[in-house]
């Protein structure tokens, strides 16, 4: 469990991560330097899931070790599975990070939803669904590694 009192913003218990794999932890399915070591720092505070397309087929393997669950999706309504995946776990306690537009709604489901733009860039409406925006994979990590970072970020 990761708790946060933010001014202004309210109190987060966080026992949930779910994340997006292409574009969030990986660039053309292949894993981004530092994923491996920001799970594993996290693997004892959050129940971790990776909820995929897996566009490029290689999620599995890009994960292989790692300390997550991974859920590959099935053609249909990506954009609400991911979100119903969130409210099955319960959104109240769950962070969500993504970048695709089938990300958008889990970001704004969950306590706190943040947005990474990498290598293949984020959508607008995703961006504009999260309470956070990073430039990589391990500073958004890294906000939950170190909780008042979020102190600092979302306070007013």
């Amino acid at each position: 469990m990761i708790e946060a009192r933010i001014p202004g913003y309210g109190n987060l218990r966080l026992a949930h991560l779910v994340m997006d794999y292409n574009g969030t932890l990986a660039v053309d399915g292949e894993r981004l330097p530092g994923v491996r070591r920001c799970l594993a720092a996290l693997s004892d505070k959050l129940d971790i899931h990776v909820i995929t397309a897996d566009t490029f087929g290689k999620a599995a393997a890009g994960l292989s070790g790692a300390a997550c669950k991974l859920t590959v999706l099935e053609p249909g309504d990506q954009s609400a599975a991911k979100r119903d995946f969130v409210r099955s776990l319960g959104a109240s306690e769950t962070v969500a990070i993504g970048n695709g537009r089938n990300d958008r709604l889990m970001l704004r489901e969950a306590a706190l939803g943040i947005a990474v733009i990498l290598g293949e860039g984020a959508a607008a409406e995703t961006v504009m669904a999260a309470d956070i925006v990073c430039d990589s994979i391990p500073a958004a990590l890294e906000l939950l590694i170190h909780p008042l970072r979020l102190t600092a970020t979302l306070r007013s």
